[in-house]
């Protein structure tokens, strides 16, 4: 993209639209100026121009959430931009995962999705203090020892029947399974792919024993 052929606002700036380069979900409206925008095609995650602060900033700097440039589009009138990108995490500051994301609950799979894409980012990343960077510092070895801990801990929250305990164990076990994904470089749209074969073949099984 050659940023001479932009057209920039009166305040320098030019309106930039990211979206999930898989998905093409809209994640994000922002705003760039012509450094910002050099920043993104340098580094190739994206920078952007704070109005309210007024000054430059890195998404995912601080918090990890950081964007991945995939491709970069003008409009036909130059006066806006589409960013394509693989976000490594949540792309609002309110942790959903696209900032047009006005329901108050999440479906299971985006919740999914976003947990785990903030644990690639982790793990790519090794931010201090972050208890998914130790699991990873610590080895595989470390990580199956939590599996096989958060498993007992969900059985026994079952056999007692503590509805409270189990809901906690059983989201620790499986945000303890995608960090195994991770490290073993099991990507979680292959499980989803396996999940929608699944199901496609239990529809399939059960339209069988209708007509049977």
């Amino acid at each position: 993209m050659n940023i001479d052929d932009l057209k920039f606002d009166e305040r320098g700036l030019i309106p930039a639209i990211v979206q999930d380069a898989r998905t093409r979900e809209v994640l994000t409206l922002a705003y760039m100026n012509a450094d910002s925008l050099a920043r993104t095609i340098e580094t190739g995650q994206t920078w952007f121009w704070s109005r309210s602060r007024n000054e430059l900033w890195h998404k995912g700097e601080t918090s990890g959430n950081t964007q991945n440039v995939v491709a970069l589009h003008s409009d036909c009138d130059k006066d806006a931009i589409v960013v394509l990108v693989n976000p490594a995490g949540p792309a609002c500051h309110t942790g959903a995962r696209s900032c047009f994301d006005t329901e108050t609950d999440e479906e299971l799979g985006t919740l999914l999705t976003s947990l785990y894409e903030l644990i690639v980012s982790r793990e790519r990343e090794r931010p201090e203090g972050s208890y998914t960077t130790y699991l990873f510092n610590s080895g595989l070895d470390k990580i199956l020892k939590k599996v096989g801990e958060e498993s007992s801990e969900t059985i026994i929250a079952a056999k007692n029947e503590d509805r409270t305990r189990l809901t906690a164990e059983v989201a620790d076990l499986v945000y303890h399974l995608l960090v195994v994904l991770e490290a073993r470089g099991v990507k979680f749209a292959d499980v989803e792919a396996e999940l929608d074969k699944r199901t496609a073949q239990s529809g399939l099984a059960e339209k069988a024993s209708r007509k049977g």
